[in-house]
Parts: C-alpha cells; structure tokens; sequence
C-alpha cells in the first residue's frame, strides 16, 4: 500500500464536523467538535509552514488526491448503498448533480455519513469522491481533510459551500433534549393499572423507545452512551426511559426484562417490537439498516 507523506500542521482533538471560517479576504479553517471551536488556521500560516521544513506526518492511506479520485453515483437503495459505500474512517467529497462540490467532510464511517446527507439534503448529494485512511488517528484524519480543502481551494479559489462560515446544511446541530419518560407518579402511589401494560402501552404508542441507565443527557454506562448518540447521529425523534429511576421506574429493570425476554440494558424498541441492545443498534447503524428498520 502506497504511502502519502504530508506535512503535519498541527494535531487536533477528534473531529465530528469541519467548517470555515472566512474573516476579511484571507479564508480561514475552522474545526468544530459538537461542543467547542478549535483554533482557527489561516491558508497564509498553510503556506509559510509548507515553504519550511516542518515535521512531517506519514499517513498510510487508500486515497489519491481529490482531482485524481473517481466520483461515484450515490446509491438510492439500502442494499446498493450498503455495497458501494464503505464504512472505513476517512475523507469525502459531495457533488450535486451538476457535478459541483458541495461539501468536504471527515468521518469516523464514511457510508453512515454519506447516508445521512442522502437523507437530509438529497438534492445535494448526487456523487460523492471518497477517500479511506487505513490505521486512522486524529492527526491523519485532519491531514487528509486538509490534503483535499487545500487543493480544492488551490484550483478554485474559494473553499466549497457547505464548509462556509454560518452554512448549516451539512453540520448536525445539537437537539435539544427530551425529558425522559417517567412510567409511574412515584414509588409510594399505588398503581391502578400494572407495570407491564404501561410499558406495552409505551413501546406500542411511540414509534422509538430506548430504555438506558441514566438520562438522554447524562447516560450512566458506556452502551447506553453509545445508543443514544446512534439515535441522535440518525436524526431519529426517540423515547427514553432511565431504568435506574428508582422513585419514577421502581420495578422496571425487573419488570422489564420479562416482558421483552432481554436480560441486559440498554433495550432499544422500534415500531413496538425489541430491536435489541447496544450491539445489535451499532450493527445496524453501521450498515445504514436503521431508517429502513424504521420505515417498516
């Protein structure tokens, strides 16, 4: 496997989403996490750090330049999408369909991204360029988001669309969170109708119900950190329910566990059937099987 050499600029913490920033006449990158800018990066400091000889990075990858790599025909079924796109970490490039740039990301599963564009912004995302970085850390992520930015910026002139300063096209925004759902008015009322049929109710009368340890806003356990950030990565509109509420759930876990015949937490139920736990909810994720789960 060939080996592409670029120099290392400077190391950032994991990217969810890029954009930029575009002060006075000199574009400048910005990195965004879902929380927090990172320092901005003026194209003047890219070229005076290119003219010395700074550190170099070697980045082992499966990806040539931007020009050089082939555009591709986003897939409209699940099953040619899930075939085409891979679901490596890496680089891509989205084209409308007059074949103009849209977007430049960088993506920890490349077809999930791809997918989630397709679905938001469908006129869009008619082609994608893609590029897979083999053995990805945060550092070569970032360079070889920045190999493409450069170049791009180099032939055109200006940085693609949906990477301008403000668009939002392309960036997930935060969602505000939900309260979670509470199945009882507190541990010391006696019920009038029995712990099972509310959470038959539950899960029939909403499309999404995930049942984790802890809040949407503050999971108590890795798997149920992970469910939830699945959930809200794909846009979906979920239920959740704490299964450690001790006052509002008492009984639940137990309760639980035998209605849906599931021995562990977090559960996941869509269209009032259990889809299963952690495992089963990134496995499908990852194949971009979900939105199609949902649909049926």
């Amino acid at each position: 496997m060939a080996t592409i050499t670029i120099s290392s600029l400077q190391t950032f913490p994991s990217l969810h989403s890029l954009s930029l920033n575009s002060p006075q006449n000199t574009p400048t990158l910005s990195f965004y996490s879902q929380s927090k800018p990172f320092p901005s990066i003026s194209l003047k400091s890219f070229n005076t750090t290119l003219k010395s000889k700074p550190r170099s990075l070697s980045i082992t990858a499966a990806f040539k330049t931007l020009s050089e790599t082939e555009l591709i025909t986003v897939p409209l079924t699940a099953d040619e999408f899930n075939s085409k796109m891979p679901s490596d970490c890496g680089v891509y490039a989205v084209y409308d369909k007059s074949n103009d740039l849209q977007f430049i990301g960088v993506t920890r599963n490349i077809g999930a991204s791809v997918f989630s564009h397709l679905k938001s912004v469908p006129e869009l995302c008619h082609s994608v360029k893609v590029g897979v970085v083999v053995e990805p850390d945060k550092a070569s992520l970032t360079e070889a988001w920045k190999s493409w930015m450069e170049e791009y910026i180099k032939t055109t002139g200006k940085v693609p669309p949906g990477n301008e300063t403000g668009n939002a096209t392309w960036i997930r925004q935060p969602s505000k969170k939900k309260a979670d759902l509470r199945l009882t008015p507190g541990r010391h009322v006696q019920l009038t109708v029995p712990l099972e049929e509310l959470i038959d109710r539950l899960v029939k009368e909403n499309k999404v119900v995930a049942f984790i340890k802890g809040s949407r806003s503050a999971p108590m356990c890795g798997f149920s950190q992970r469910v939830v950030g699945i959930l809200e990565s794909e846009g979906m509109d979920y239920e959740s329910v704490d299964v450690l509420d001790e006052e509002y759930n008492y009984g639940l876990r137990e309760t639980l566990k035998k209605y849906s015949n599931w021995p562990t937490f977090p559960q996941i139920f869509m269209n009032g059937e259990l889809v299963g736990g952690c495992d089963i909810l990134t496995s499908m994720h990852e194949k971009g099987e979900l939105a199609g789960h949902l649909k049926k």
